[in-house]
């Protein structure tokens, strides 16, 4: 663990923009803190934090598919580690040496536990001090729920004395680093949210979204999304309300949304016949043309929290179900823009070609995870419907479509309708998915299956080939891979080498 934290003190270093931050640290000296200014650079490098590489929400759900087929064409296109978590794997994810999820999390802990443990002793503005040391709280809850939505199991009474995680609350390399219990772990969370809720820095300045630092909106955002992954809808309601009275604005895919004005792509696919051979172009949204360019990230105007799921791969594979609940067609303009039709030859799949679609946000890699203008419409949506007020659920979720859908439909195609409170609530989780793919159907899945109601359970299953840790056994028969509501797997294994940097002090999960 200790060089674990050496570790995170270099990068802290070489990514910061302050003189302070320059100083290389080692074992035997430490970077003195002396000023509020040095930390607010450290909360101000958005580039520490904004990025989320959870493999899990992009493989482990049923908006993501590998189907046989395209395995079959091209392999190499998928790597082991992500058919594991495809088939949420036990015995061998563990040892995926390229686990960056959990490291990176504790990182922006370690960050937000430097500002906390110096912020009393600095100089400075004090009113800047107390708004440092609430967004402070902000990040390390944002990170803790993060972690405990993928490592540990969903909370309940039943579960509430389950390993839960290692809470860190200082920089020290000596503090204790074993798991604390689920209760321990939720309280710490609802501890800081509560800190993140004296935020008073607003969302909106001078007109422009300010959403890559704490503000009051993203406190409210992030509140919202927690209760509501613990059930409290009332809590959730008014927490969305109260971020939508800070910022409401929608993007219109009917006006704001368009292709890339850049030539469309140009593959040339092989069918195993020269004489078919073709060329195909595929069309891009203006959205995936900037893979180091921040401009159209930060310029996404629905963000409260700048916050991004990121793929290494390249390729979010959408499920049958998944595009089916765009309707194929051109109603739905996320259809239009987010999917991408052919996408299977920009990953190579050309010879022999299969064509299969791939949902495209921010380039190839990024899809925004961070609480939204959207999701806040959704959470209100959603709160209402189990509340019975079907009526006010379905104006909060028609207020989105209406920006989603093409206009030149009539009223009675862009409107959802629901007349029970089942069928509104089975709506508004539809919407969710066609929302915000891969980016919250984990965290869904987990308090779906935990609520009181039996009509959204969702039970997953694949049917793909066997594996060994070295390789997919694609020369045998598939076999069906199932993830049962209440299955311990719930929680994914703890990367081993963390296991090991803590001297045999984090216990791994038990399945």
């Amino acid at each position: 663990m200790k060089k674990y934290i050496l570790i995170i003190l270099a990068t802290l270093v070489a990514t910061a923009c302050n003189d302070f931050l320059d100083q290389a640290p080692s074992k035997t000296t430490s970077l003195v803190v002396s000023t509020a200014e040095q930390l607010d650079a450290i909360l101000g490098n958005y580039n520490t934090f904004y990025r989320l590489a959870d493999r899990n929400s992009v493989y482990g759900t049923d908006d993501y598919t590998i189907p046989l087929e395209l395995y079959n064409a091209r392999p190499s296109t998928f790597s082991l580690a992500g058919v594991e978590y495809y088939t949420w794997d036990i015995p061998n994810l563990a040892f995926d040496g390229r686990i960056a999820f959990w490291p990176q999390q504790y990182q922006k802990i370690f960050n937000a536990n430097m500002v906390l443990q110096n912020i009393d002793k600095v100089s400075g503005d004090d009113a800047l001090k107390t708004e440092l040391k609430a967004e402070a709280h902000l990040v390390r809850a944002y990170a803790y729920l993060e972690l405990v939505n993928k490592y540990c199991l969903p909370y309940d009474e039943s579960t509430k004395g389950e390993p839960g995680l290692p809470l860190k609350r200082s920089t020290s390399f000596e503090e204790t680093f074993s798991r604390d219990n689920l209760e321990n772990t939720y309280a710490q969370i609802e501890a800081d949210l509560e800190e993140a809720l004296k935020i008073t820095v607003p969302l909106v300045q001078n007109g422009r979204v300010r959403h890559w630092r704490g503000n009051t909106g993203a406190a409210k955002a992030f509140a919202a999304r927690y209760w509501l992954g613990r059930g409290d809808i009332d809590k959730a309601l008014t927490y969305a309300n109260e971020a939508l009275a800070i910022h409401s604005d929608l993007v219109d895919y009917n006006t704001e949304m368009h292709y890339s004005e850049r030539p469309p792509t140009a593959y040339t696919i092989d069918p195993n016949d020269p004489d078919k051979k073709q060329v195909v172009y595929l069309k891009f949204p203006y959205t995936h043309d900037n893979q180091t360019d921040f401009t159209d990230m930060l310029g996404w105007k629905e963000f409260y929290y700048f916050r991004l799921l990121y793929h290494e791969s390249w390729w979010y594979v959408p499920s049958p179900e998944l595009l089916d609940l765009y309707q194929r067609d051109t109603m739905d303009l996320r259809y239009r823009y987010h999917i991408v039709e052919s996408y299977s030859y920009d990953r190579s799949v050309t010879s022999p070609s299969y064509d299969y679609p791939g949902y495209v946000f921010f380039f190839k890699d990024r899809l925004p995870s961070g609480p939204t203008v959207a999701e806040m419409l959704l959470t209100k949506a959603e709160c209402l419907a189990r509340s019975g007020d079907v009526t006010g659920a379905m104006s909060a979720v028609n207020t989105l479509r209406a920006k989603r859908m093409d206009n030149s439909l009539p009223a009675s195609a862009i409107n959802l309708s629901a007349s029970t409170r089942e069928e509104a609530v089975t709506k508004i989780l539809e919407e969710r998915r066609r929302e915000m793919p891969f980016t919250r159907r984990w965290f869904d899945i987990r308090r779906l299956n935990a609520n009181a109601d039996a009509f959204d359970d969702v039970a997953l299953s694949r049917y793909f080939y066997p594996y060994t840790s070295a390789a997919v056994q694609a020369n045998e028969q598939p076999i069906t891979y199932a993830l049962p509501k209440g299955s311990r797997r719930f929680a994914a294994p703890i990367p081993n080498t963390e296991l090991i940097s803590s001297d045999g002090r984090i216990e791994q999960n038990k399945y």
